[in-house]
């Protein structure tokens, strides 16, 4: 009992942990479970063109803010024989060239490559803190009409979320009163409604600020940057459509800047002017995944099969197939009651398949372990010690094996020519091993054997070989970990297997007819 309890504690352990690494990599790193998991790459080029003066030139733009729900994946940056360098400070990330002196029409460009991950990024206070907001200074008859209208907001509205939106609602009314069209005239920009908007939240004492942002659609060019405005509410700050007054980043929308500052300055030029154009492309999720935990030297995935060498990674992908033909083989043995030439034999058969396709690799098998059989009767008719016997044999199966890849070759089947990649000593042995069986059990032990091994490496070769099973393994190495708790419990079956059922079936129909 307490040899099982310890049995089942450490399945309860292995079990767990590899089910948390799997869960933890799909939720926290963004592993996708599926292979064909794609997503959508965005890449946004941002033109500014400006023309010299013939003297010296300091370019600066702002550039986007790195938050957790989207990951940058590539940033470039190229402007003609110009000096750059990337600035960072409280204000956020801004690029900057310059040059000694230039003269003309002038371009540079900045171009970065993101996708959204999936990941929840839960709300909480933030510790960027606003100022305290500065009251504007309107003319007497704004002034007024800007109170009026604050008082009407303030009656129908019952926290500061719901004024913002009321006021932004007001402000873009259809039919407008004639202070809202005092304060709102028609020639007004989108920047000037930001900004009136923003001073009368003030005026309110209710802090704001700007938001620029774009909006990613594929194929866009020639875009400018739409206003948001975002509001610092119960200690965060929530983003408002100023035309609208919907609450929430909308889906696909890029924020670019945050702030009154300036999204381009020149220094040293002028008629200057910043575009945008959009792309979309889809890229494997993996891939990006691997690529950004690389990037981030995150452990999972820095300490993985991933920082090995190409080539050990393909040797990899092999390698973590055999916990799967070896939870076949249990499930076979133990459960079903195949019996096989041996534990392992299945499995190297099954890899032995995936080189050879699955019917040139049964036929192939057969014949060199066939033609293997009869060579091995006729040594043992020679009075052969076993070792002499065994290495004979040895030779004789590759002998067989490089006549099956020349009759191959000259054929044209260049399937049959990755035969060599059967396991050459594991066959000689299977030969002596069915030889012996059959001296003293006769051939139907010989066939039922070696049909079970046979049965049981092509069901592994289907697992092996399914195309969502050979991505788990390699990129969920902590399934072996689960594997290895499921094989464990199967190690303490001892009930009935299923060919032992149906064996006893007709007692128990003898029983159950007796019994009448």
């Amino acid at each position: 009992m307490h040899a099982k309890l310890r049995l089942y504690i450490l399945v309860i352990l292995i079990m767990g942990f590899g089910i948390g690494l799997i869960l933890y990599k799909h939720f926290a790193l963004g592993f996708p479970l599926l292979p064909d998991d794609k997503k959508s790459v965005w890449t946004i080029e941002a033109r500014i063109d400006f023309t010299a003066r013939g003297e010296p030139v300091v370019v600066s733009f702002a550039l986007p803010p790195q938050t957790p729900e989207i990951v940058f994946l590539k940033e470039d940056f190229a402007s003609p024989d110009y000096g750059f360098s990337e600035i960072t400070s409280p204000a956020g990330r801004r690029a900057q060239w310059s040059k000694r002196t230039a003269t003309g029409p002038q371009t540079a460009y900045y171009r970065l490559s993101l996708y959204e991950t999936e990941k929840i990024v839960p709300v909480q206070l933030t510790d960027d803190l606003p100022p305290e907001p500065e009251k504007p200074e309107f003319d007497e008859v704004i002034k007024t009409a800007a109170i009026t209208l604050l008082e009407q907001v303030h009656g129908r509205s019952a926290n500061t979320e719901i004024f913002t939106r009321e006021l932004i609602t007001t402000l873009n009314s259809k039919a407008p009163s004639q202070n809202q069209s005092l304060l709102l005239n028609e020639k007004s920009s989108e920047d000037y409604k930001t900004h009136l908007i923003i001073n009368l939240l003030a005026m309110e004492g209710i802090s704001a600020r700007i938001v620029r942002g774009l909006y990613l659609e594929d194929g866009r060019r020639r875009q400018s940057l739409i206003n948001f405005i975002e509001v610092y509410i119960g200690g965060q700050w929530l983003l408002f459509n100023q035309n609208s007054g919907v609450h929430g980043k909308p889906e696909n929308f890029l924020i670019w800047q945050r702030g009154d500052q300036s999204l381009l300055d020149v220094v040293g030029g002028k008629n200057s002017q910043a575009s945008f154009s959009i792309i979309k492309n889809m890229h494997s999720t993996r891939n990006l995944v691997v690529s950004d935990g690389m990037n981030k030297q995150a452990g999972l995935v820095d300490f993985s099969i991933y920082s090995l060498p190409i080539e050990q990674q393909n040797a990899f992908k092999m390698i973590l197939l055999l916990p799967i033909g070896a939870l076949i083989v249990v499930i076979m043995r133990l459960l079903i009651g195949i019996r096989t030439s041996g534990t392992f034999m299945p499995i190297l058969i099954a890899l032995a398949l995936i080189q050879t396709t699955l019917l040139t690799g049964i036929i192939i098998f057969l014949s060199v372990v066939g033609i293997g059989l009869l060579i091995r009767s006729y040594l043992s008719r020679l009075n052969l010690l076993f070792v002499a016997r065994i290495s004979a044999v040895i030779i004789v199966v590759i002998a067989i094996i490089a006549s099956i890849s020349i009759i191959s070759n000259k054929l044209g089947l260049d399937q049959a020519m990755t035969v060599t990649f059967f396991p050459m000593i594991i066959l000689s042995w299977t030969i002596e091993r069915m030889s012996v069986l059959w001296e003293e059990d006769g051939p139907r032990e010989v066939f039922i054997q070696g049909g079970g091994s046979l049965l049981t490496a092509v069901i592994a070769y289907l697992f092996m070989t399914n195309r969502t099973v050979e991505y788990l393994s390699f990129n969920f190495p902590e399934l072996m970990l689960v594997n290895l708790a499921l094989i464990l419990v199967l190690g303490q079956y001892t009930g009935y297997r299923l060919t032992e059922l149906y064996r006893f079936h007709s007692l128990e129909r003898r029983n159950a007819s007796g019994e009448r």
